[in-house]
């Protein structure tokens, strides 16, 4: 038979220790980054108070300049891709579009230069690369290809435009910025619109382009509600007191080509 190796407490202290020391490792490496997040500072309201300075129009944040920067290289290429798009269009309905890029970043580059000087912020004078690559890409393209580029990447630029158009509307303190950000919902909206009235958006494509760019949901969405039989009809609140109808700013409104469901077919040779 075998001898059993002797049974000593360095050896039992050896395999035990090691066990201990992996454990506590793992330990650690779960705790320390809740704590060190938890500890960290620059998170959520520290982010906001830490990058707002005062205004006599209200508090300017970050997200608020960022906007203003954004709104002023948007019309740094988009009006020379709508000048482009009159020029180079092969249908009625791209050269619409064209001029309504026109129109509206010529009001909105006016409306933005007037708020950057009041607030004191200093702006772009050229598109930055990506926009650039855009340009080169429209510059490139000719005939029917130019026109499904251009309603592609104008539209698509548009739509991630339009959500922090949103965001700034919404969250803004500032009312300078809050009134540019209702000047900028419609134009954009507007230019939405019009690039979609060409017939050449795939919207396949940009879904998953913008799907792509997100971030993702914490948590599974819930299951949408199933509908209700008969519901019951919206009930308006009375106010207490008498409310004084507001007037709306005067805005740009450009008419929209006719709807297109699909691309237009190429012109006669």
């Amino acid at each position: 038979m075998r001898p059993r190796p002797p049974i000593n407490g360095r050896g039992i202290f050896t395999g035990t220790g090691l066990i201990i020391t992996c454990l506590t490792a793992t330990l650690v490496a779960l705790i320390f980054p809740i704590w060190s997040y938890a500890d960290r500072s620059g998170t959520g309201v520290d982010v906001l108070n830490a990058e707002t300075v005062s205004t006599k129009y209200g508090p300017l944040s970050g997200l608020d300049r960022e906007f203003v920067t954004k709104v002023r290289l948007a019309g740094l290429w988009e009006l020379p891709a709508g000048q482009q798009a009159q020029q180079k269009g092969t249908t009625q309905a791209v050269k619409t579009a064209g001029q309504h890029l026109i129109e509206g970043h010529m009001f909105l580059d006016e409306r933005v230069r007037d708020v950057a000087s009041k607030l004191g912020l200093e702006l772009p004078n050229e598109p930055n690369e990506q926009q650039k690559q855009w340009l080169q890409t429209l510059t490139a393209a000719q005939g029917v290809p130019y026109d499904r580029d251009f309603a592609n990447i104008l539209r698509l630029a548009h739509g991630k435009v339009f959500s922090v158009v949103a965001q700034v509307r919404a969250s803004t303190r500032n009312s300078l910025v809050r009134a540019l950000a209702d000047d900028a919902n419609t134009t954009v909206l507007d230019h939405i619109k019009v690039l979609e009235a060409t017939g050449y958006v795939d919207f396949d494509a940009l879904a998953q382009d913008m799907a792509a760019g997100s971030t993702p949901p914490l948590t599974n969405s819930p299951a949408p509600p199933a509908p209700l039989a008969d519901p019951n009809p919206a009930i308006p609140v009375t106010p207490a007191t008498p409310v004084t109808p507001v007037t709306p700013a005067a805005s740009p409104s450009y008419p929209l080509p006719p709807p297109a469901t699909s691309p237009p077919s190429p012109p006669d040779q």
